[in-house]
């Protein structure tokens, strides 16, 4: 199975997994998922950590590394994404979140999040 990961379960993942909910836990835990990182969370997290509501993270200083370490994937952020982040109802502003539900949508992939304004989009969430 492939996943997804919201911004906030990866950084749970590496550093407060006991913040995780059990079946998100257990699917990114399992070796035999494909767990996908967006190119948005570094991204959004750089911009947090530059306007200081977040510490400086390794999901920014060693990103590479740390998908390769815990075997995620990388996921581009591909045009039709964008547009259909773009195209998404204004029921949520924050564009990180709005590539990450597009993303979810147009590839299929459920998303491991505690956030339910995905449920809004019609997003597959697992927590």
């Amino acid at each position: 199975m492939k996943l997804l990961l919201d911004t906030h379960t990866a950084i749970w993942w590496l550093d407060a997994p006991r913040k995780l909910g059990k079946d998100g836990y257990s699917l990114i835990a399992d070796p035999e998922n494909e767990v996908l990182i967006s190119a948005v969370i570094p991204w959004e997290i750089a911009i947090k950590i530059n306007s200081g509501k977040m510490p400086q993270h390794m999901l920014v200083t060693d990103f590479l590394r740390v998908l390769r370490e815990e075997e995620f994937t990388l996921l581009q952020i591909h045009p039709l994404h964008a547009i259909r982040s773009g195209l998404l109802p204004f029921r949520h502003r924050d564009p990180f979140d709005r590539i990450l539900a597009a993303q979810s949508l147009e590839l299929g992939l459920p998303l491991i999040s505690v956030d339910k304004v995905f449920d809004l989009y019609g997003v597959e969430r697992i927590w």
